[in-house]
């Protein structure tokens, strides 16, 4: 029986797995690092014991499995569970953990090493009976890979994907022949980065196509369950947004082919455990295999809600040897809708964002998985996932419904988010009607950010009442005595203020004998019903409306709008050579281009550098043809924010 379990992981899955420790009476071990300790993050504290990893960095904490089997250890913990990402696929990992005389809540070492690399596992899933022609009797069907070398107009388009890891790192979609040889170069590099390992494939890209995964769960004497769909379509930059389940529109034929497949994909290596079969679903309707991810899924709670089974009591009840139910999996029961709140500006090439969440309530009847709470530091080192919100209904449309309005509503007071991209997602008429796909984003990302023009400038008056009435002391006097006394109304003041796509709004506002007032030359048609710096009612065409308000420093929150104070006066904005390149974030130089040194020759929008930040990496590209003039950073350099990355002379 186990009795304490050290979670090997941070943040939100951390939480999750002590929740479910409490409620089967389990002790809990957190491992953390300096950074989440300075951040405030709550796993910390909610562990029954903690244990400090030095250092900040993911490779000197999260990632060192010795580090972590010796915390294990010294809090006299009989148990590892690995969450997801970090260790969790990592089969020496696993065997460390179970020779420290540890039991090890995850799969068997080997079937981690089966799947672990994509090419890798086709070969072992195409042997156990599966196929290019395959999916309809018993196999798992596979896409055949591509010889790069053999590539022809007529292939393309052709993904470029790296055989281990995954999250979308080391993968390139490639459209015309001549940039196929780079992109290889490229995705060699990045996964080497990523994940040790520079192994890439060539395969069939399918367009329209929807990611569509099984969940299964198996013990140690031969029962698998496949424990229904969920539909992960929406991603940007191959990385899930917002999940569902069971994944909709999709026939019984296909159905049961999917959780057949995955059934024989888990038998295929000895799977014992949670874990996830993913397929690609093109608009034949005959699905593909993916890759398989031999740990608990980062969207795993939309299948809690659909099935009610809690997945971690499953994992810690198979490592103890318990098998499943006699009576098989539990029947789907209405629907669920999963979004992820990232802090990140998709605006800004997804840009993650760092800085201090002030504020985080999500109103209604969902569930809210997160990682964080008011006050927590957000940093560079780690994803940006701020917190899982889940909805479920008897029916898709009521959880869309309850889903959507519960983002809305929340107040999210902190850095930028992609909040508002969730909002219209889930409203859109295509994901709405089931019509998603992989490329959702790439055909309505423009619309989708299209700015506010309705909300956002009544916002923003509220914004600059709530903070004239804060700054009440220092007004202007209304009456002034001139041979006489007489009322000598002061001129109107004005608060100007950037929104979050950087665009510069002014509010007018007045003084008087009641009070603030908007300035009515300057705001038309639009009335300050009532003024107090925590809260306005505006009312514009006879609908009144309320704005909470809360200033943070010289960040803005009215309503579910942000906006960024400006100074009164102007201030110098610092020189900086023509063609200098600045750091958009804090984070790591992880590689320069090939052939990029001083004074080599460079086309506009060739990309010079990767900067990586919260497990994300971005690019900095050229900004006009011409000549590196300057070149300060060398891979693996750590910078700030505003540093000087190098100088493209014209």
């Amino acid at each position: 029986m186990i009795r304490t379990i050290l979670v090997a992981n941070r943040g939100e899955i951390a939480r999750r797995v002590f929740r479910t420790c409490r409620e089967l009476g389990i002790a809990t071990v957190a491992v953390h690092s300096d950074a989440d300790a300075e951040a405030g993050v709550p796993f910390i504290e909610e562990a029954d014991a903690a244990v400090r990893l030095p250092g900040s960095a993911p490779a000197d904490t999260y990632l060192r499995g010795d580090l972590v089997v010796a915390a294990a250890l010294a809090a006299g913990a009989d148990a590892v569970h690995p969450g997801y990402g970090f260790l969790s696929e990592n089969a020496e990992f696993a065997r460390a953990v179970q020779d420290a005389g540890l039991v090890w809540i995850g799969p068997p070492p080997e079937a981690i090493d089966a799947m672990a690399s994509k090419t890798a596992a086709k070969k072992l899933l195409a042997a156990a009976g599966g196929g290019a022609g395959s999916g309809s009797g018993g196999g798992v069907p596979l896409l055949e890979p591509l010889d790069p070398a053999r590539v022809r107009e007529a292939d393309l388009p052709v993904l470029v994907k790296a055989a281990a890891g995954g999250g979308g790192r080391g993968m390139r979609v490639v459209r015309q022949l001549t940039a196929l040889e780079g992109e290889l170069r490229a995705a060699r590099a990045e996964a080497a980065s990523a994940f040790g390992d520079g192994e890439v494939f060539v395969e069939p890209y399918i367009e329209r196509g929807r990611h569509v995964e099984v969940q299964v769960l198996a013990d140690a004497h031969g029962a698998v369950w496949a424990l229904g769909t969920r539909d992960c379509s929406l991603q940007r930059r191959h990385q899930k947004v917002i999940e569902e389940a069971p994944a909709p529109g999709l026939g019984d034929e296909v159905l049961r082919t999917l959780e057949r497949a995955a059934v024989v994909a888990a038998r295929a290596v000895g799977y014992v455990g949670a874990g996830t079969v993913e397929f690609l679903v093109p608009s034949s309707g005959r699905p593909f295999f993916l890759e398989m991810n031999t740990r608990l899924q980062v969207e795993h709670p939309v299948t809690e809600c659909v099935h009610g089974v809690d997945l971690v009591a499953h994992q810690i009840a198979i490592a103890e040897g318990a098998p499943l139910p006699a009576e098989g999996p539990p029947a789907a029961r209405g629907h669920a809708v999963e979004a992820r709140l990232y802090a990140e500006d998709p605006r800004r090439d997804w840009r993650p964002q760092a800085g201090r969440l002030w504020r985080l309530d999500v109103p209604g009847d969902v569930r809210v998985d997160s990682g964080v709470r008011d006050g927590t530091g957000i940093t560079v080192h780690y994803d940006p996932l701020l917190a899982k919100v889940i909805a479920w209904a008897p029916t898709r449309e009521g959880a869309v419904r309850k889903l959507s309005h519960a983002l809305e509503t929340a107040t999210v007071h902190g850095p930028v988010t992609n909040r508002d991209l969730l909002v219209r997602s889930l409203r859109h008429p295509d994901f709405r009607g089931a019509r998603m796909d992989t490329g959702f984003y790439d055909r309505h990302l423009a619309e989708l950010l299209a700015p506010d023009d309705e909300g956002a400038p009544l916002a923003l008056m509220a914004a600059a009442l709530a903070e004239a009435v804060r700054d009440a002391p220092r007004r202007p006097r209304v009456a002034a005595r001139v041979g006489g006394w007489r009322n000598v109304p002061p001129a109107p003041a004005s608060r100007r203020y950037v929104d979050e796509t950087g665009t510069e709004h002014e509010a007018r506002y007045v003084w008087g004998r009641a009070g603030v007032s908007l300035d009515p030359d300057a705001h038309p048609g639009v009335r300050a019903v009532s003024v107090r710096p925590d809260c306005v009612v505006l009312e514009s065409g006879g609908v009144r409306r309320r704005y909470p308000v809360a200033l943070y420093g010289n960040r803005v929150f009215a309503g579910r709008h942000a906006f960024t104070a400006q100074p009164r006066l102007a201030e110098p904005e610092a020189a900086a050579a023509p063609g200098s390149l600045l750091a958009p974030m804090p984070g790591t130089v992880v590689r320069l281009a090939e052939g990029v040194e001083e004074g080599a020759e460079v086309a506009a929008g060739q990309p010079l550098l990767w900067l990586e930040a919260m497990k994300m990496e971005h690019r900095v590209v050229a900004p006009s043809g011409g000549r590196v003039a300057a070149l300060h950073v060398a891979a693996g350099q750590q910078v700030e924010v505003g540093a000087l990355l190098a100088v493209v002379a014209p």
